[in-house]
């Protein structure tokens, strides 16, 4: 006779990087599921990244020990995996509710995930002849009619919630029954119209003015919060600037995208090939200061970072090696970390480990700033946009391009010499691509 498996708690694991805690955005599967060894059980977001996070044990979903938007230490319960039949023998009451309600066909879980078993297994599964396939998809289809139909895609789900839209009612047109983004626009476009109820005044706040809002400080928006207070803190910074002629960068890229497409070079690449070749000519700003130990640590390779402004809130993805990397090199890198960073499927590492950090706070239409350092890094580059302008070429007043560059650097590591003649290099090269071309 098999003996029961006793219930085991996953607790949040170390999920790296020096993170502490985790803030619960979705779980992937309900009490009552079945799940299998590293099978992806719920989306977290950190600090740094979401991250999907898999269970190392199999059998029953017995509970789930944080709802959504609930934070957890590492260390703490997450989920409770017991044996295989412990749902269905466990005397505990919220185990039987489950099961009764899951007979009614009631889809009384996790919307989304439906009342039945086809929810959360493991994706891992032998090879299937598609004949048998089909077979298998009708008597599945037949002995559940009543199962609840599923949504796999998250944004599927926000849209129907934003919407108001009951997932139970959406009749469904993927594979499987899975509901798709057409099947809950449909829905929402045939429901009909409610009535505008007018609206009710503002919670009045002291003085006559609204009501205070308190928004946690957490996640990402807490981690940023934390880099940049410790950054004020603790590095003696110092900002210096230059006005530039961009118009040759900006004739070279517009060149590049004429005659090599392929290669999809744009300025902010172009931007990163200048900043690599002037931490060559000047290492030090491609350091870090060790307080601890008292030390000028002044790093072999160049790991640059950029910012990117996400839906999350703004990130610092890292291009390692920056170094190594030809123009058309970083320029693909680039495309890709940004696309990971704005889907939010960054891992972790993706964010740290940076050597230098390249600001592009053009694109929101400023013209200069004085950007904060990104801890521990000793300096970044910021960029304004670039903008028609009077300027002087060859004896003469004409307007052109023209953009103003920030360097902000750890006076600890270099002196305003250092950093005057990284910033001049830079700008050189902006308005004269030629020089890069001679110092490469």
């Amino acid at each position: 006779m098999k003996t029961a498996v006793a219930p085991r708690v996953f607790r949040l694991p170390d999920l790296g990087e020096g993170l502490t805690e985790a803030e619960v955005l979705e779980w992937k599967v309900a009490v009552g599921d079945t799940v299998e060894v590293d099978q992806v059980v719920v989306e977290v977001e950190t600090a740094k990244a979401a991250v999907e996070v898999p269970v190392p044990f199999a059998g029953t979903v017995l509970k789930l020990h944080a709802g959504p938007g609930a934070v957890l230490g590492v260390g703490e319960p997450l989920i409770e995996v017991g044996d295989a039949g412990a749902a269905s023998a466990s005397e505990d009451p919220a185990a039987a509710r489950y099961r009764e309600e899951e007979q009614a066909g009631s889809g009384n879980v996790l919307i989304g995930y439906g009342t039945g078993g086809a929810s959360g297994t493991s994706r891992r599964r032998g090879r299937t002849r598609p004949a048998e396939k089909a077979a298998g998809d009708a008597v599945t289809a037949a002995a559940r009619p009543k199962l609840a139909p599923r949504v796999i895609s998250p944004l599927v789900r926000r849209i129907a919630r934003e919407h108001g839209v009951d997932i139970a009612a959406v009749t469904p047109t993927g594979p499987r029954g899975v509901i798709l983004r057409r099947d809950v626009e449909q829905a929402i476009a045939a429901a009909p119209a409610e009535p505008v109820a007018p609206a009710e005044p503002a919670a009045a706040g002291p003085a006559g003015g609204l009501a205070d809002e308190r928004i946690p400080l957490r996640g990402l928006r807490r981690a940023v919060a934390d880099k940049l207070t410790r950054s004020r803190a603790e590095i003696p910074d110092a900002t210096t600037w230059v006005d530039v002629d961009a118009t040759g960068l900006l004739d070279v890229r517009d060149a590049l995208r004429r005659t090599r497409p392929d290669l999809g070079i744009g300025l902010l690449a172009l931007l990163a090939r200048v900043c690599v070749s002037g931490l060559r000519r000047f290492p030090e700003l491609n350091s870090s200061v060790d307080t601890g130990r008292g030390e000028i640590v002044r790093h072999g390779r160049v790991n640059l970072g950029f910012a990117a402004q996400t839906d999350r809130g703004l990130v610092v993805p890292v291009v390692r090696d920056a170094h190594l990397m030809t123009t058309g090199d970083l320029a693909a890198e680039l495309a890709r970390l940004t696309g990971l960073a704005r889907a939010g499927k960054l891992p972790p590492e993706a964010l740290t480990g940076g050597t230098f950090t390249l600001n592009n706070y053009g694109v929101f239409g400023v013209d200069g700033s004085t950007p904060i350092i990104n801890h521990p890094e000793a300096a970044l580059l910021g960029v304004g946009r670039f903008v028609d302008r009077p300027w002087v070429h060859d004896g003469a007043v004409v307007p052109r391009k023209v953009a103003q560059l920030s360097l902000t650097f750890d006076h600890r590591v270099c002196d305003g010499g250092t950093a005057g003649g990284f910033l001049r290099y830079v700008a050189d090269c902006v308005e004269d691509p030629s020089v890069l071309i001679a110092h490469s």
